[in-house]
């Protein structure tokens, strides 16, 4: 697994692949106007540094993929430490929670205790509200890209406006006068919040 970044020099893409192959092309191609880098998926910004030789940029490039891929590990799966007797490690971590005396009581009733109550009500939540969470998750990372690249070009406040009503054919017709490529990459990720299964908002 690696992450998915898409680079840009103004409004030309340069790159899009995992980190190195982004930060290859643009050490080749040398770009001269402030190259930014953002994960394709979400659109946070990734910084990369570009200075010394090819070796030089491709190892700091990997470096920050590691780093990256092991931030998702530990958020997955959690601390892999040693254990003693019990239960397998299930990826269980503990942090804190705050509620009030109403809400502890009722969960220190529920079959299981506590933990057990709160585990089956989060995974209730996630299939429930999956189709909105993909949708939220779709719209943050549209605007967040739209934001960055975009916010100088026309039509960028009704376009946002119908990305956040869900209105595709509006958002198709205002982003026609933006710069292809920025304007690709921008329906690509607004096609995430658009494409979310209506049924599982019931």
């Amino acid at each position: 697994m690696s992450t998915d970044a898409i680079a840009f020099a103004g409004p030309a893409l340069v790159a899009r692949g995992d980190l190195p192959t982004v930060a290859r092309a643009l050490k080749e191609a040398d770009a001269t106007r402030g190259p930014l880098v953002f994960d394709a998926v979400t659109s946070e910004p990734i910084e990369l540094d570009l200075r010394g030789n090819l070796a030089t940029v491709l190892a700091r490039a990997r470096a920050v993929e590691d780093a990256t891929m092991a931030r998702i590990a530990v958020a997955t799966v959690g601390d892999d430490g040693p254990r003693g007797p019990g239960r397998p490690r299930l990826g269980v971590q503990g942090r804190e929670v705050t509620l009030l005396p109403r809400h502890w009581d009722w969960l220190a009733a529920q079959p299981g205790g506590a933990s057990a109550a709160l585990r089956r009500l989060v995974d209730i939540a996630r299939v429930t509200n999956a189709g909105k969470d993909r949708r939220r998750r779709g719209q943050e990372a549209a605007y967040r890209f739209m934001s960055a690249m975009l916010g100088d070009q026309p039509n960028f406040e009704e376009a946002t406006r119908a990305l956040f009503a869900n209105d595709r054919p509006r958002f198709i017709v205002l982003s026609k006068p933006w710069p292809r490529d920025l304007r690709t990459h921008a329906r690509e990720l607004a096609d995430a919040a658009f494409t979310t299964d209506s049924a599982s908002d019931a």
